[in-house]
C-alpha cells in the first residue's frame, strides 16, 4: 500500500529479518507543516531507525546497523536544510501566502533533473539523491526541486550540499528563477 504523500509504503516497526540489533521505534516530528490539515501545529513526522533501516532494506541498498541512527539524524536534518530553502523561495511570495505548507513529497534518486545532469557533464559529479516537493503556497501547488550533493567532510565530519530550486512548471516559476 503506497502512501500518496510521501509515494512510500507505509514502514514497519518490525524487526527486518536478519537484522541482528534492536533500532529505534521513536519518531521525530519535524518542523514542515502539513497541507493535508488545517491545524498549524500539525507537522511531518520522520521515519524512526527502525522504519528507515527497513525502507533502505526493502530497496536493497546498504544499510549498517550500527550506522542507523546517525543516517536518520543526517536525513532529518537535511530536509530541515530544505525546507528552510524552500521558504526562502517562498518568502518572495509572503503578499499571498503566509504559510506555505508542504503537500506530498516524492523521492527520485534515479533520476537526474536537468541542472543536475549538466551539473554532472560539467563537473562529474552527480547528486547522490533528488525529492520533488510538492508546496501549497495558500491553494496554489509549486513543484521544488532538490538535488542532494555530497560535500568535502569536514573535521571528519559528513558535508552535504542542497541544490533547492523551484520547477519550471509555469510562467511564475521562471520567474522566480
Amino acid at each position: 500500500q503506497i502512501n500518496p504523500l510521501n509515494m512510500m509504503p507505509n514502514l514497519p516497526q518490525t524487526k527486518h529479518v536478519g537484522q541482528n540489533s534492536e533500532l529505534s521505534t521513536e519518531r521525530e516530528l519535524s518542523s514542515i507543516p502539513r497541507a493535508d490539515s488545517n491545524d498549524d501545529a500539525q507537522v511531518w513526522e520522520y521515519p524512526s531507525p527502525q522504519q528507515f533501516y527497513n525502507a533502505l532494506a526493502r530497496k536493497q541498498m546498504p544499510a549498517p546497523e550500527k550506522y542507523v541512527d546517525v543516517m536518520v539524524d543526517i536525513h532529518n536534518f537535511l530536509n530541515e536544510g530544505a525546507w528552510d530553502e524552500v521558504l526562502k523561495w517562498e518568502a518572495r511570495h509572503k503578499d499571498e501566502c503566509q504559510m506555505p505548507r508542504l503537500m506530498r513529497l516524492q523521492g527520485r534518486p534515479r533520476d537526474l533533473s536537468p541542472l543536475a545532469r549538466i551539473s554532472s557533464w560539467i563537473h562529474g559529479i552527480r547528486p547522490f539523491d533528488r525529492h520533488d516537493w510538492y508546496v501549497d503556497r495558500c491553494g496554489k501547488q509549486v513543484r521544488y526541486v532538490i538535488d542532494y550533493y555530497e560535500g568535502v567532510p569536514e573535521n571528519d565530519m559528513p558535508a552535504f550540499n542542497l541544490v533547492v530550486r523551484p520547477a519550471i512548471d509555469d510562467f511564475g516559476s521562471l520567474t522566480d528563477r
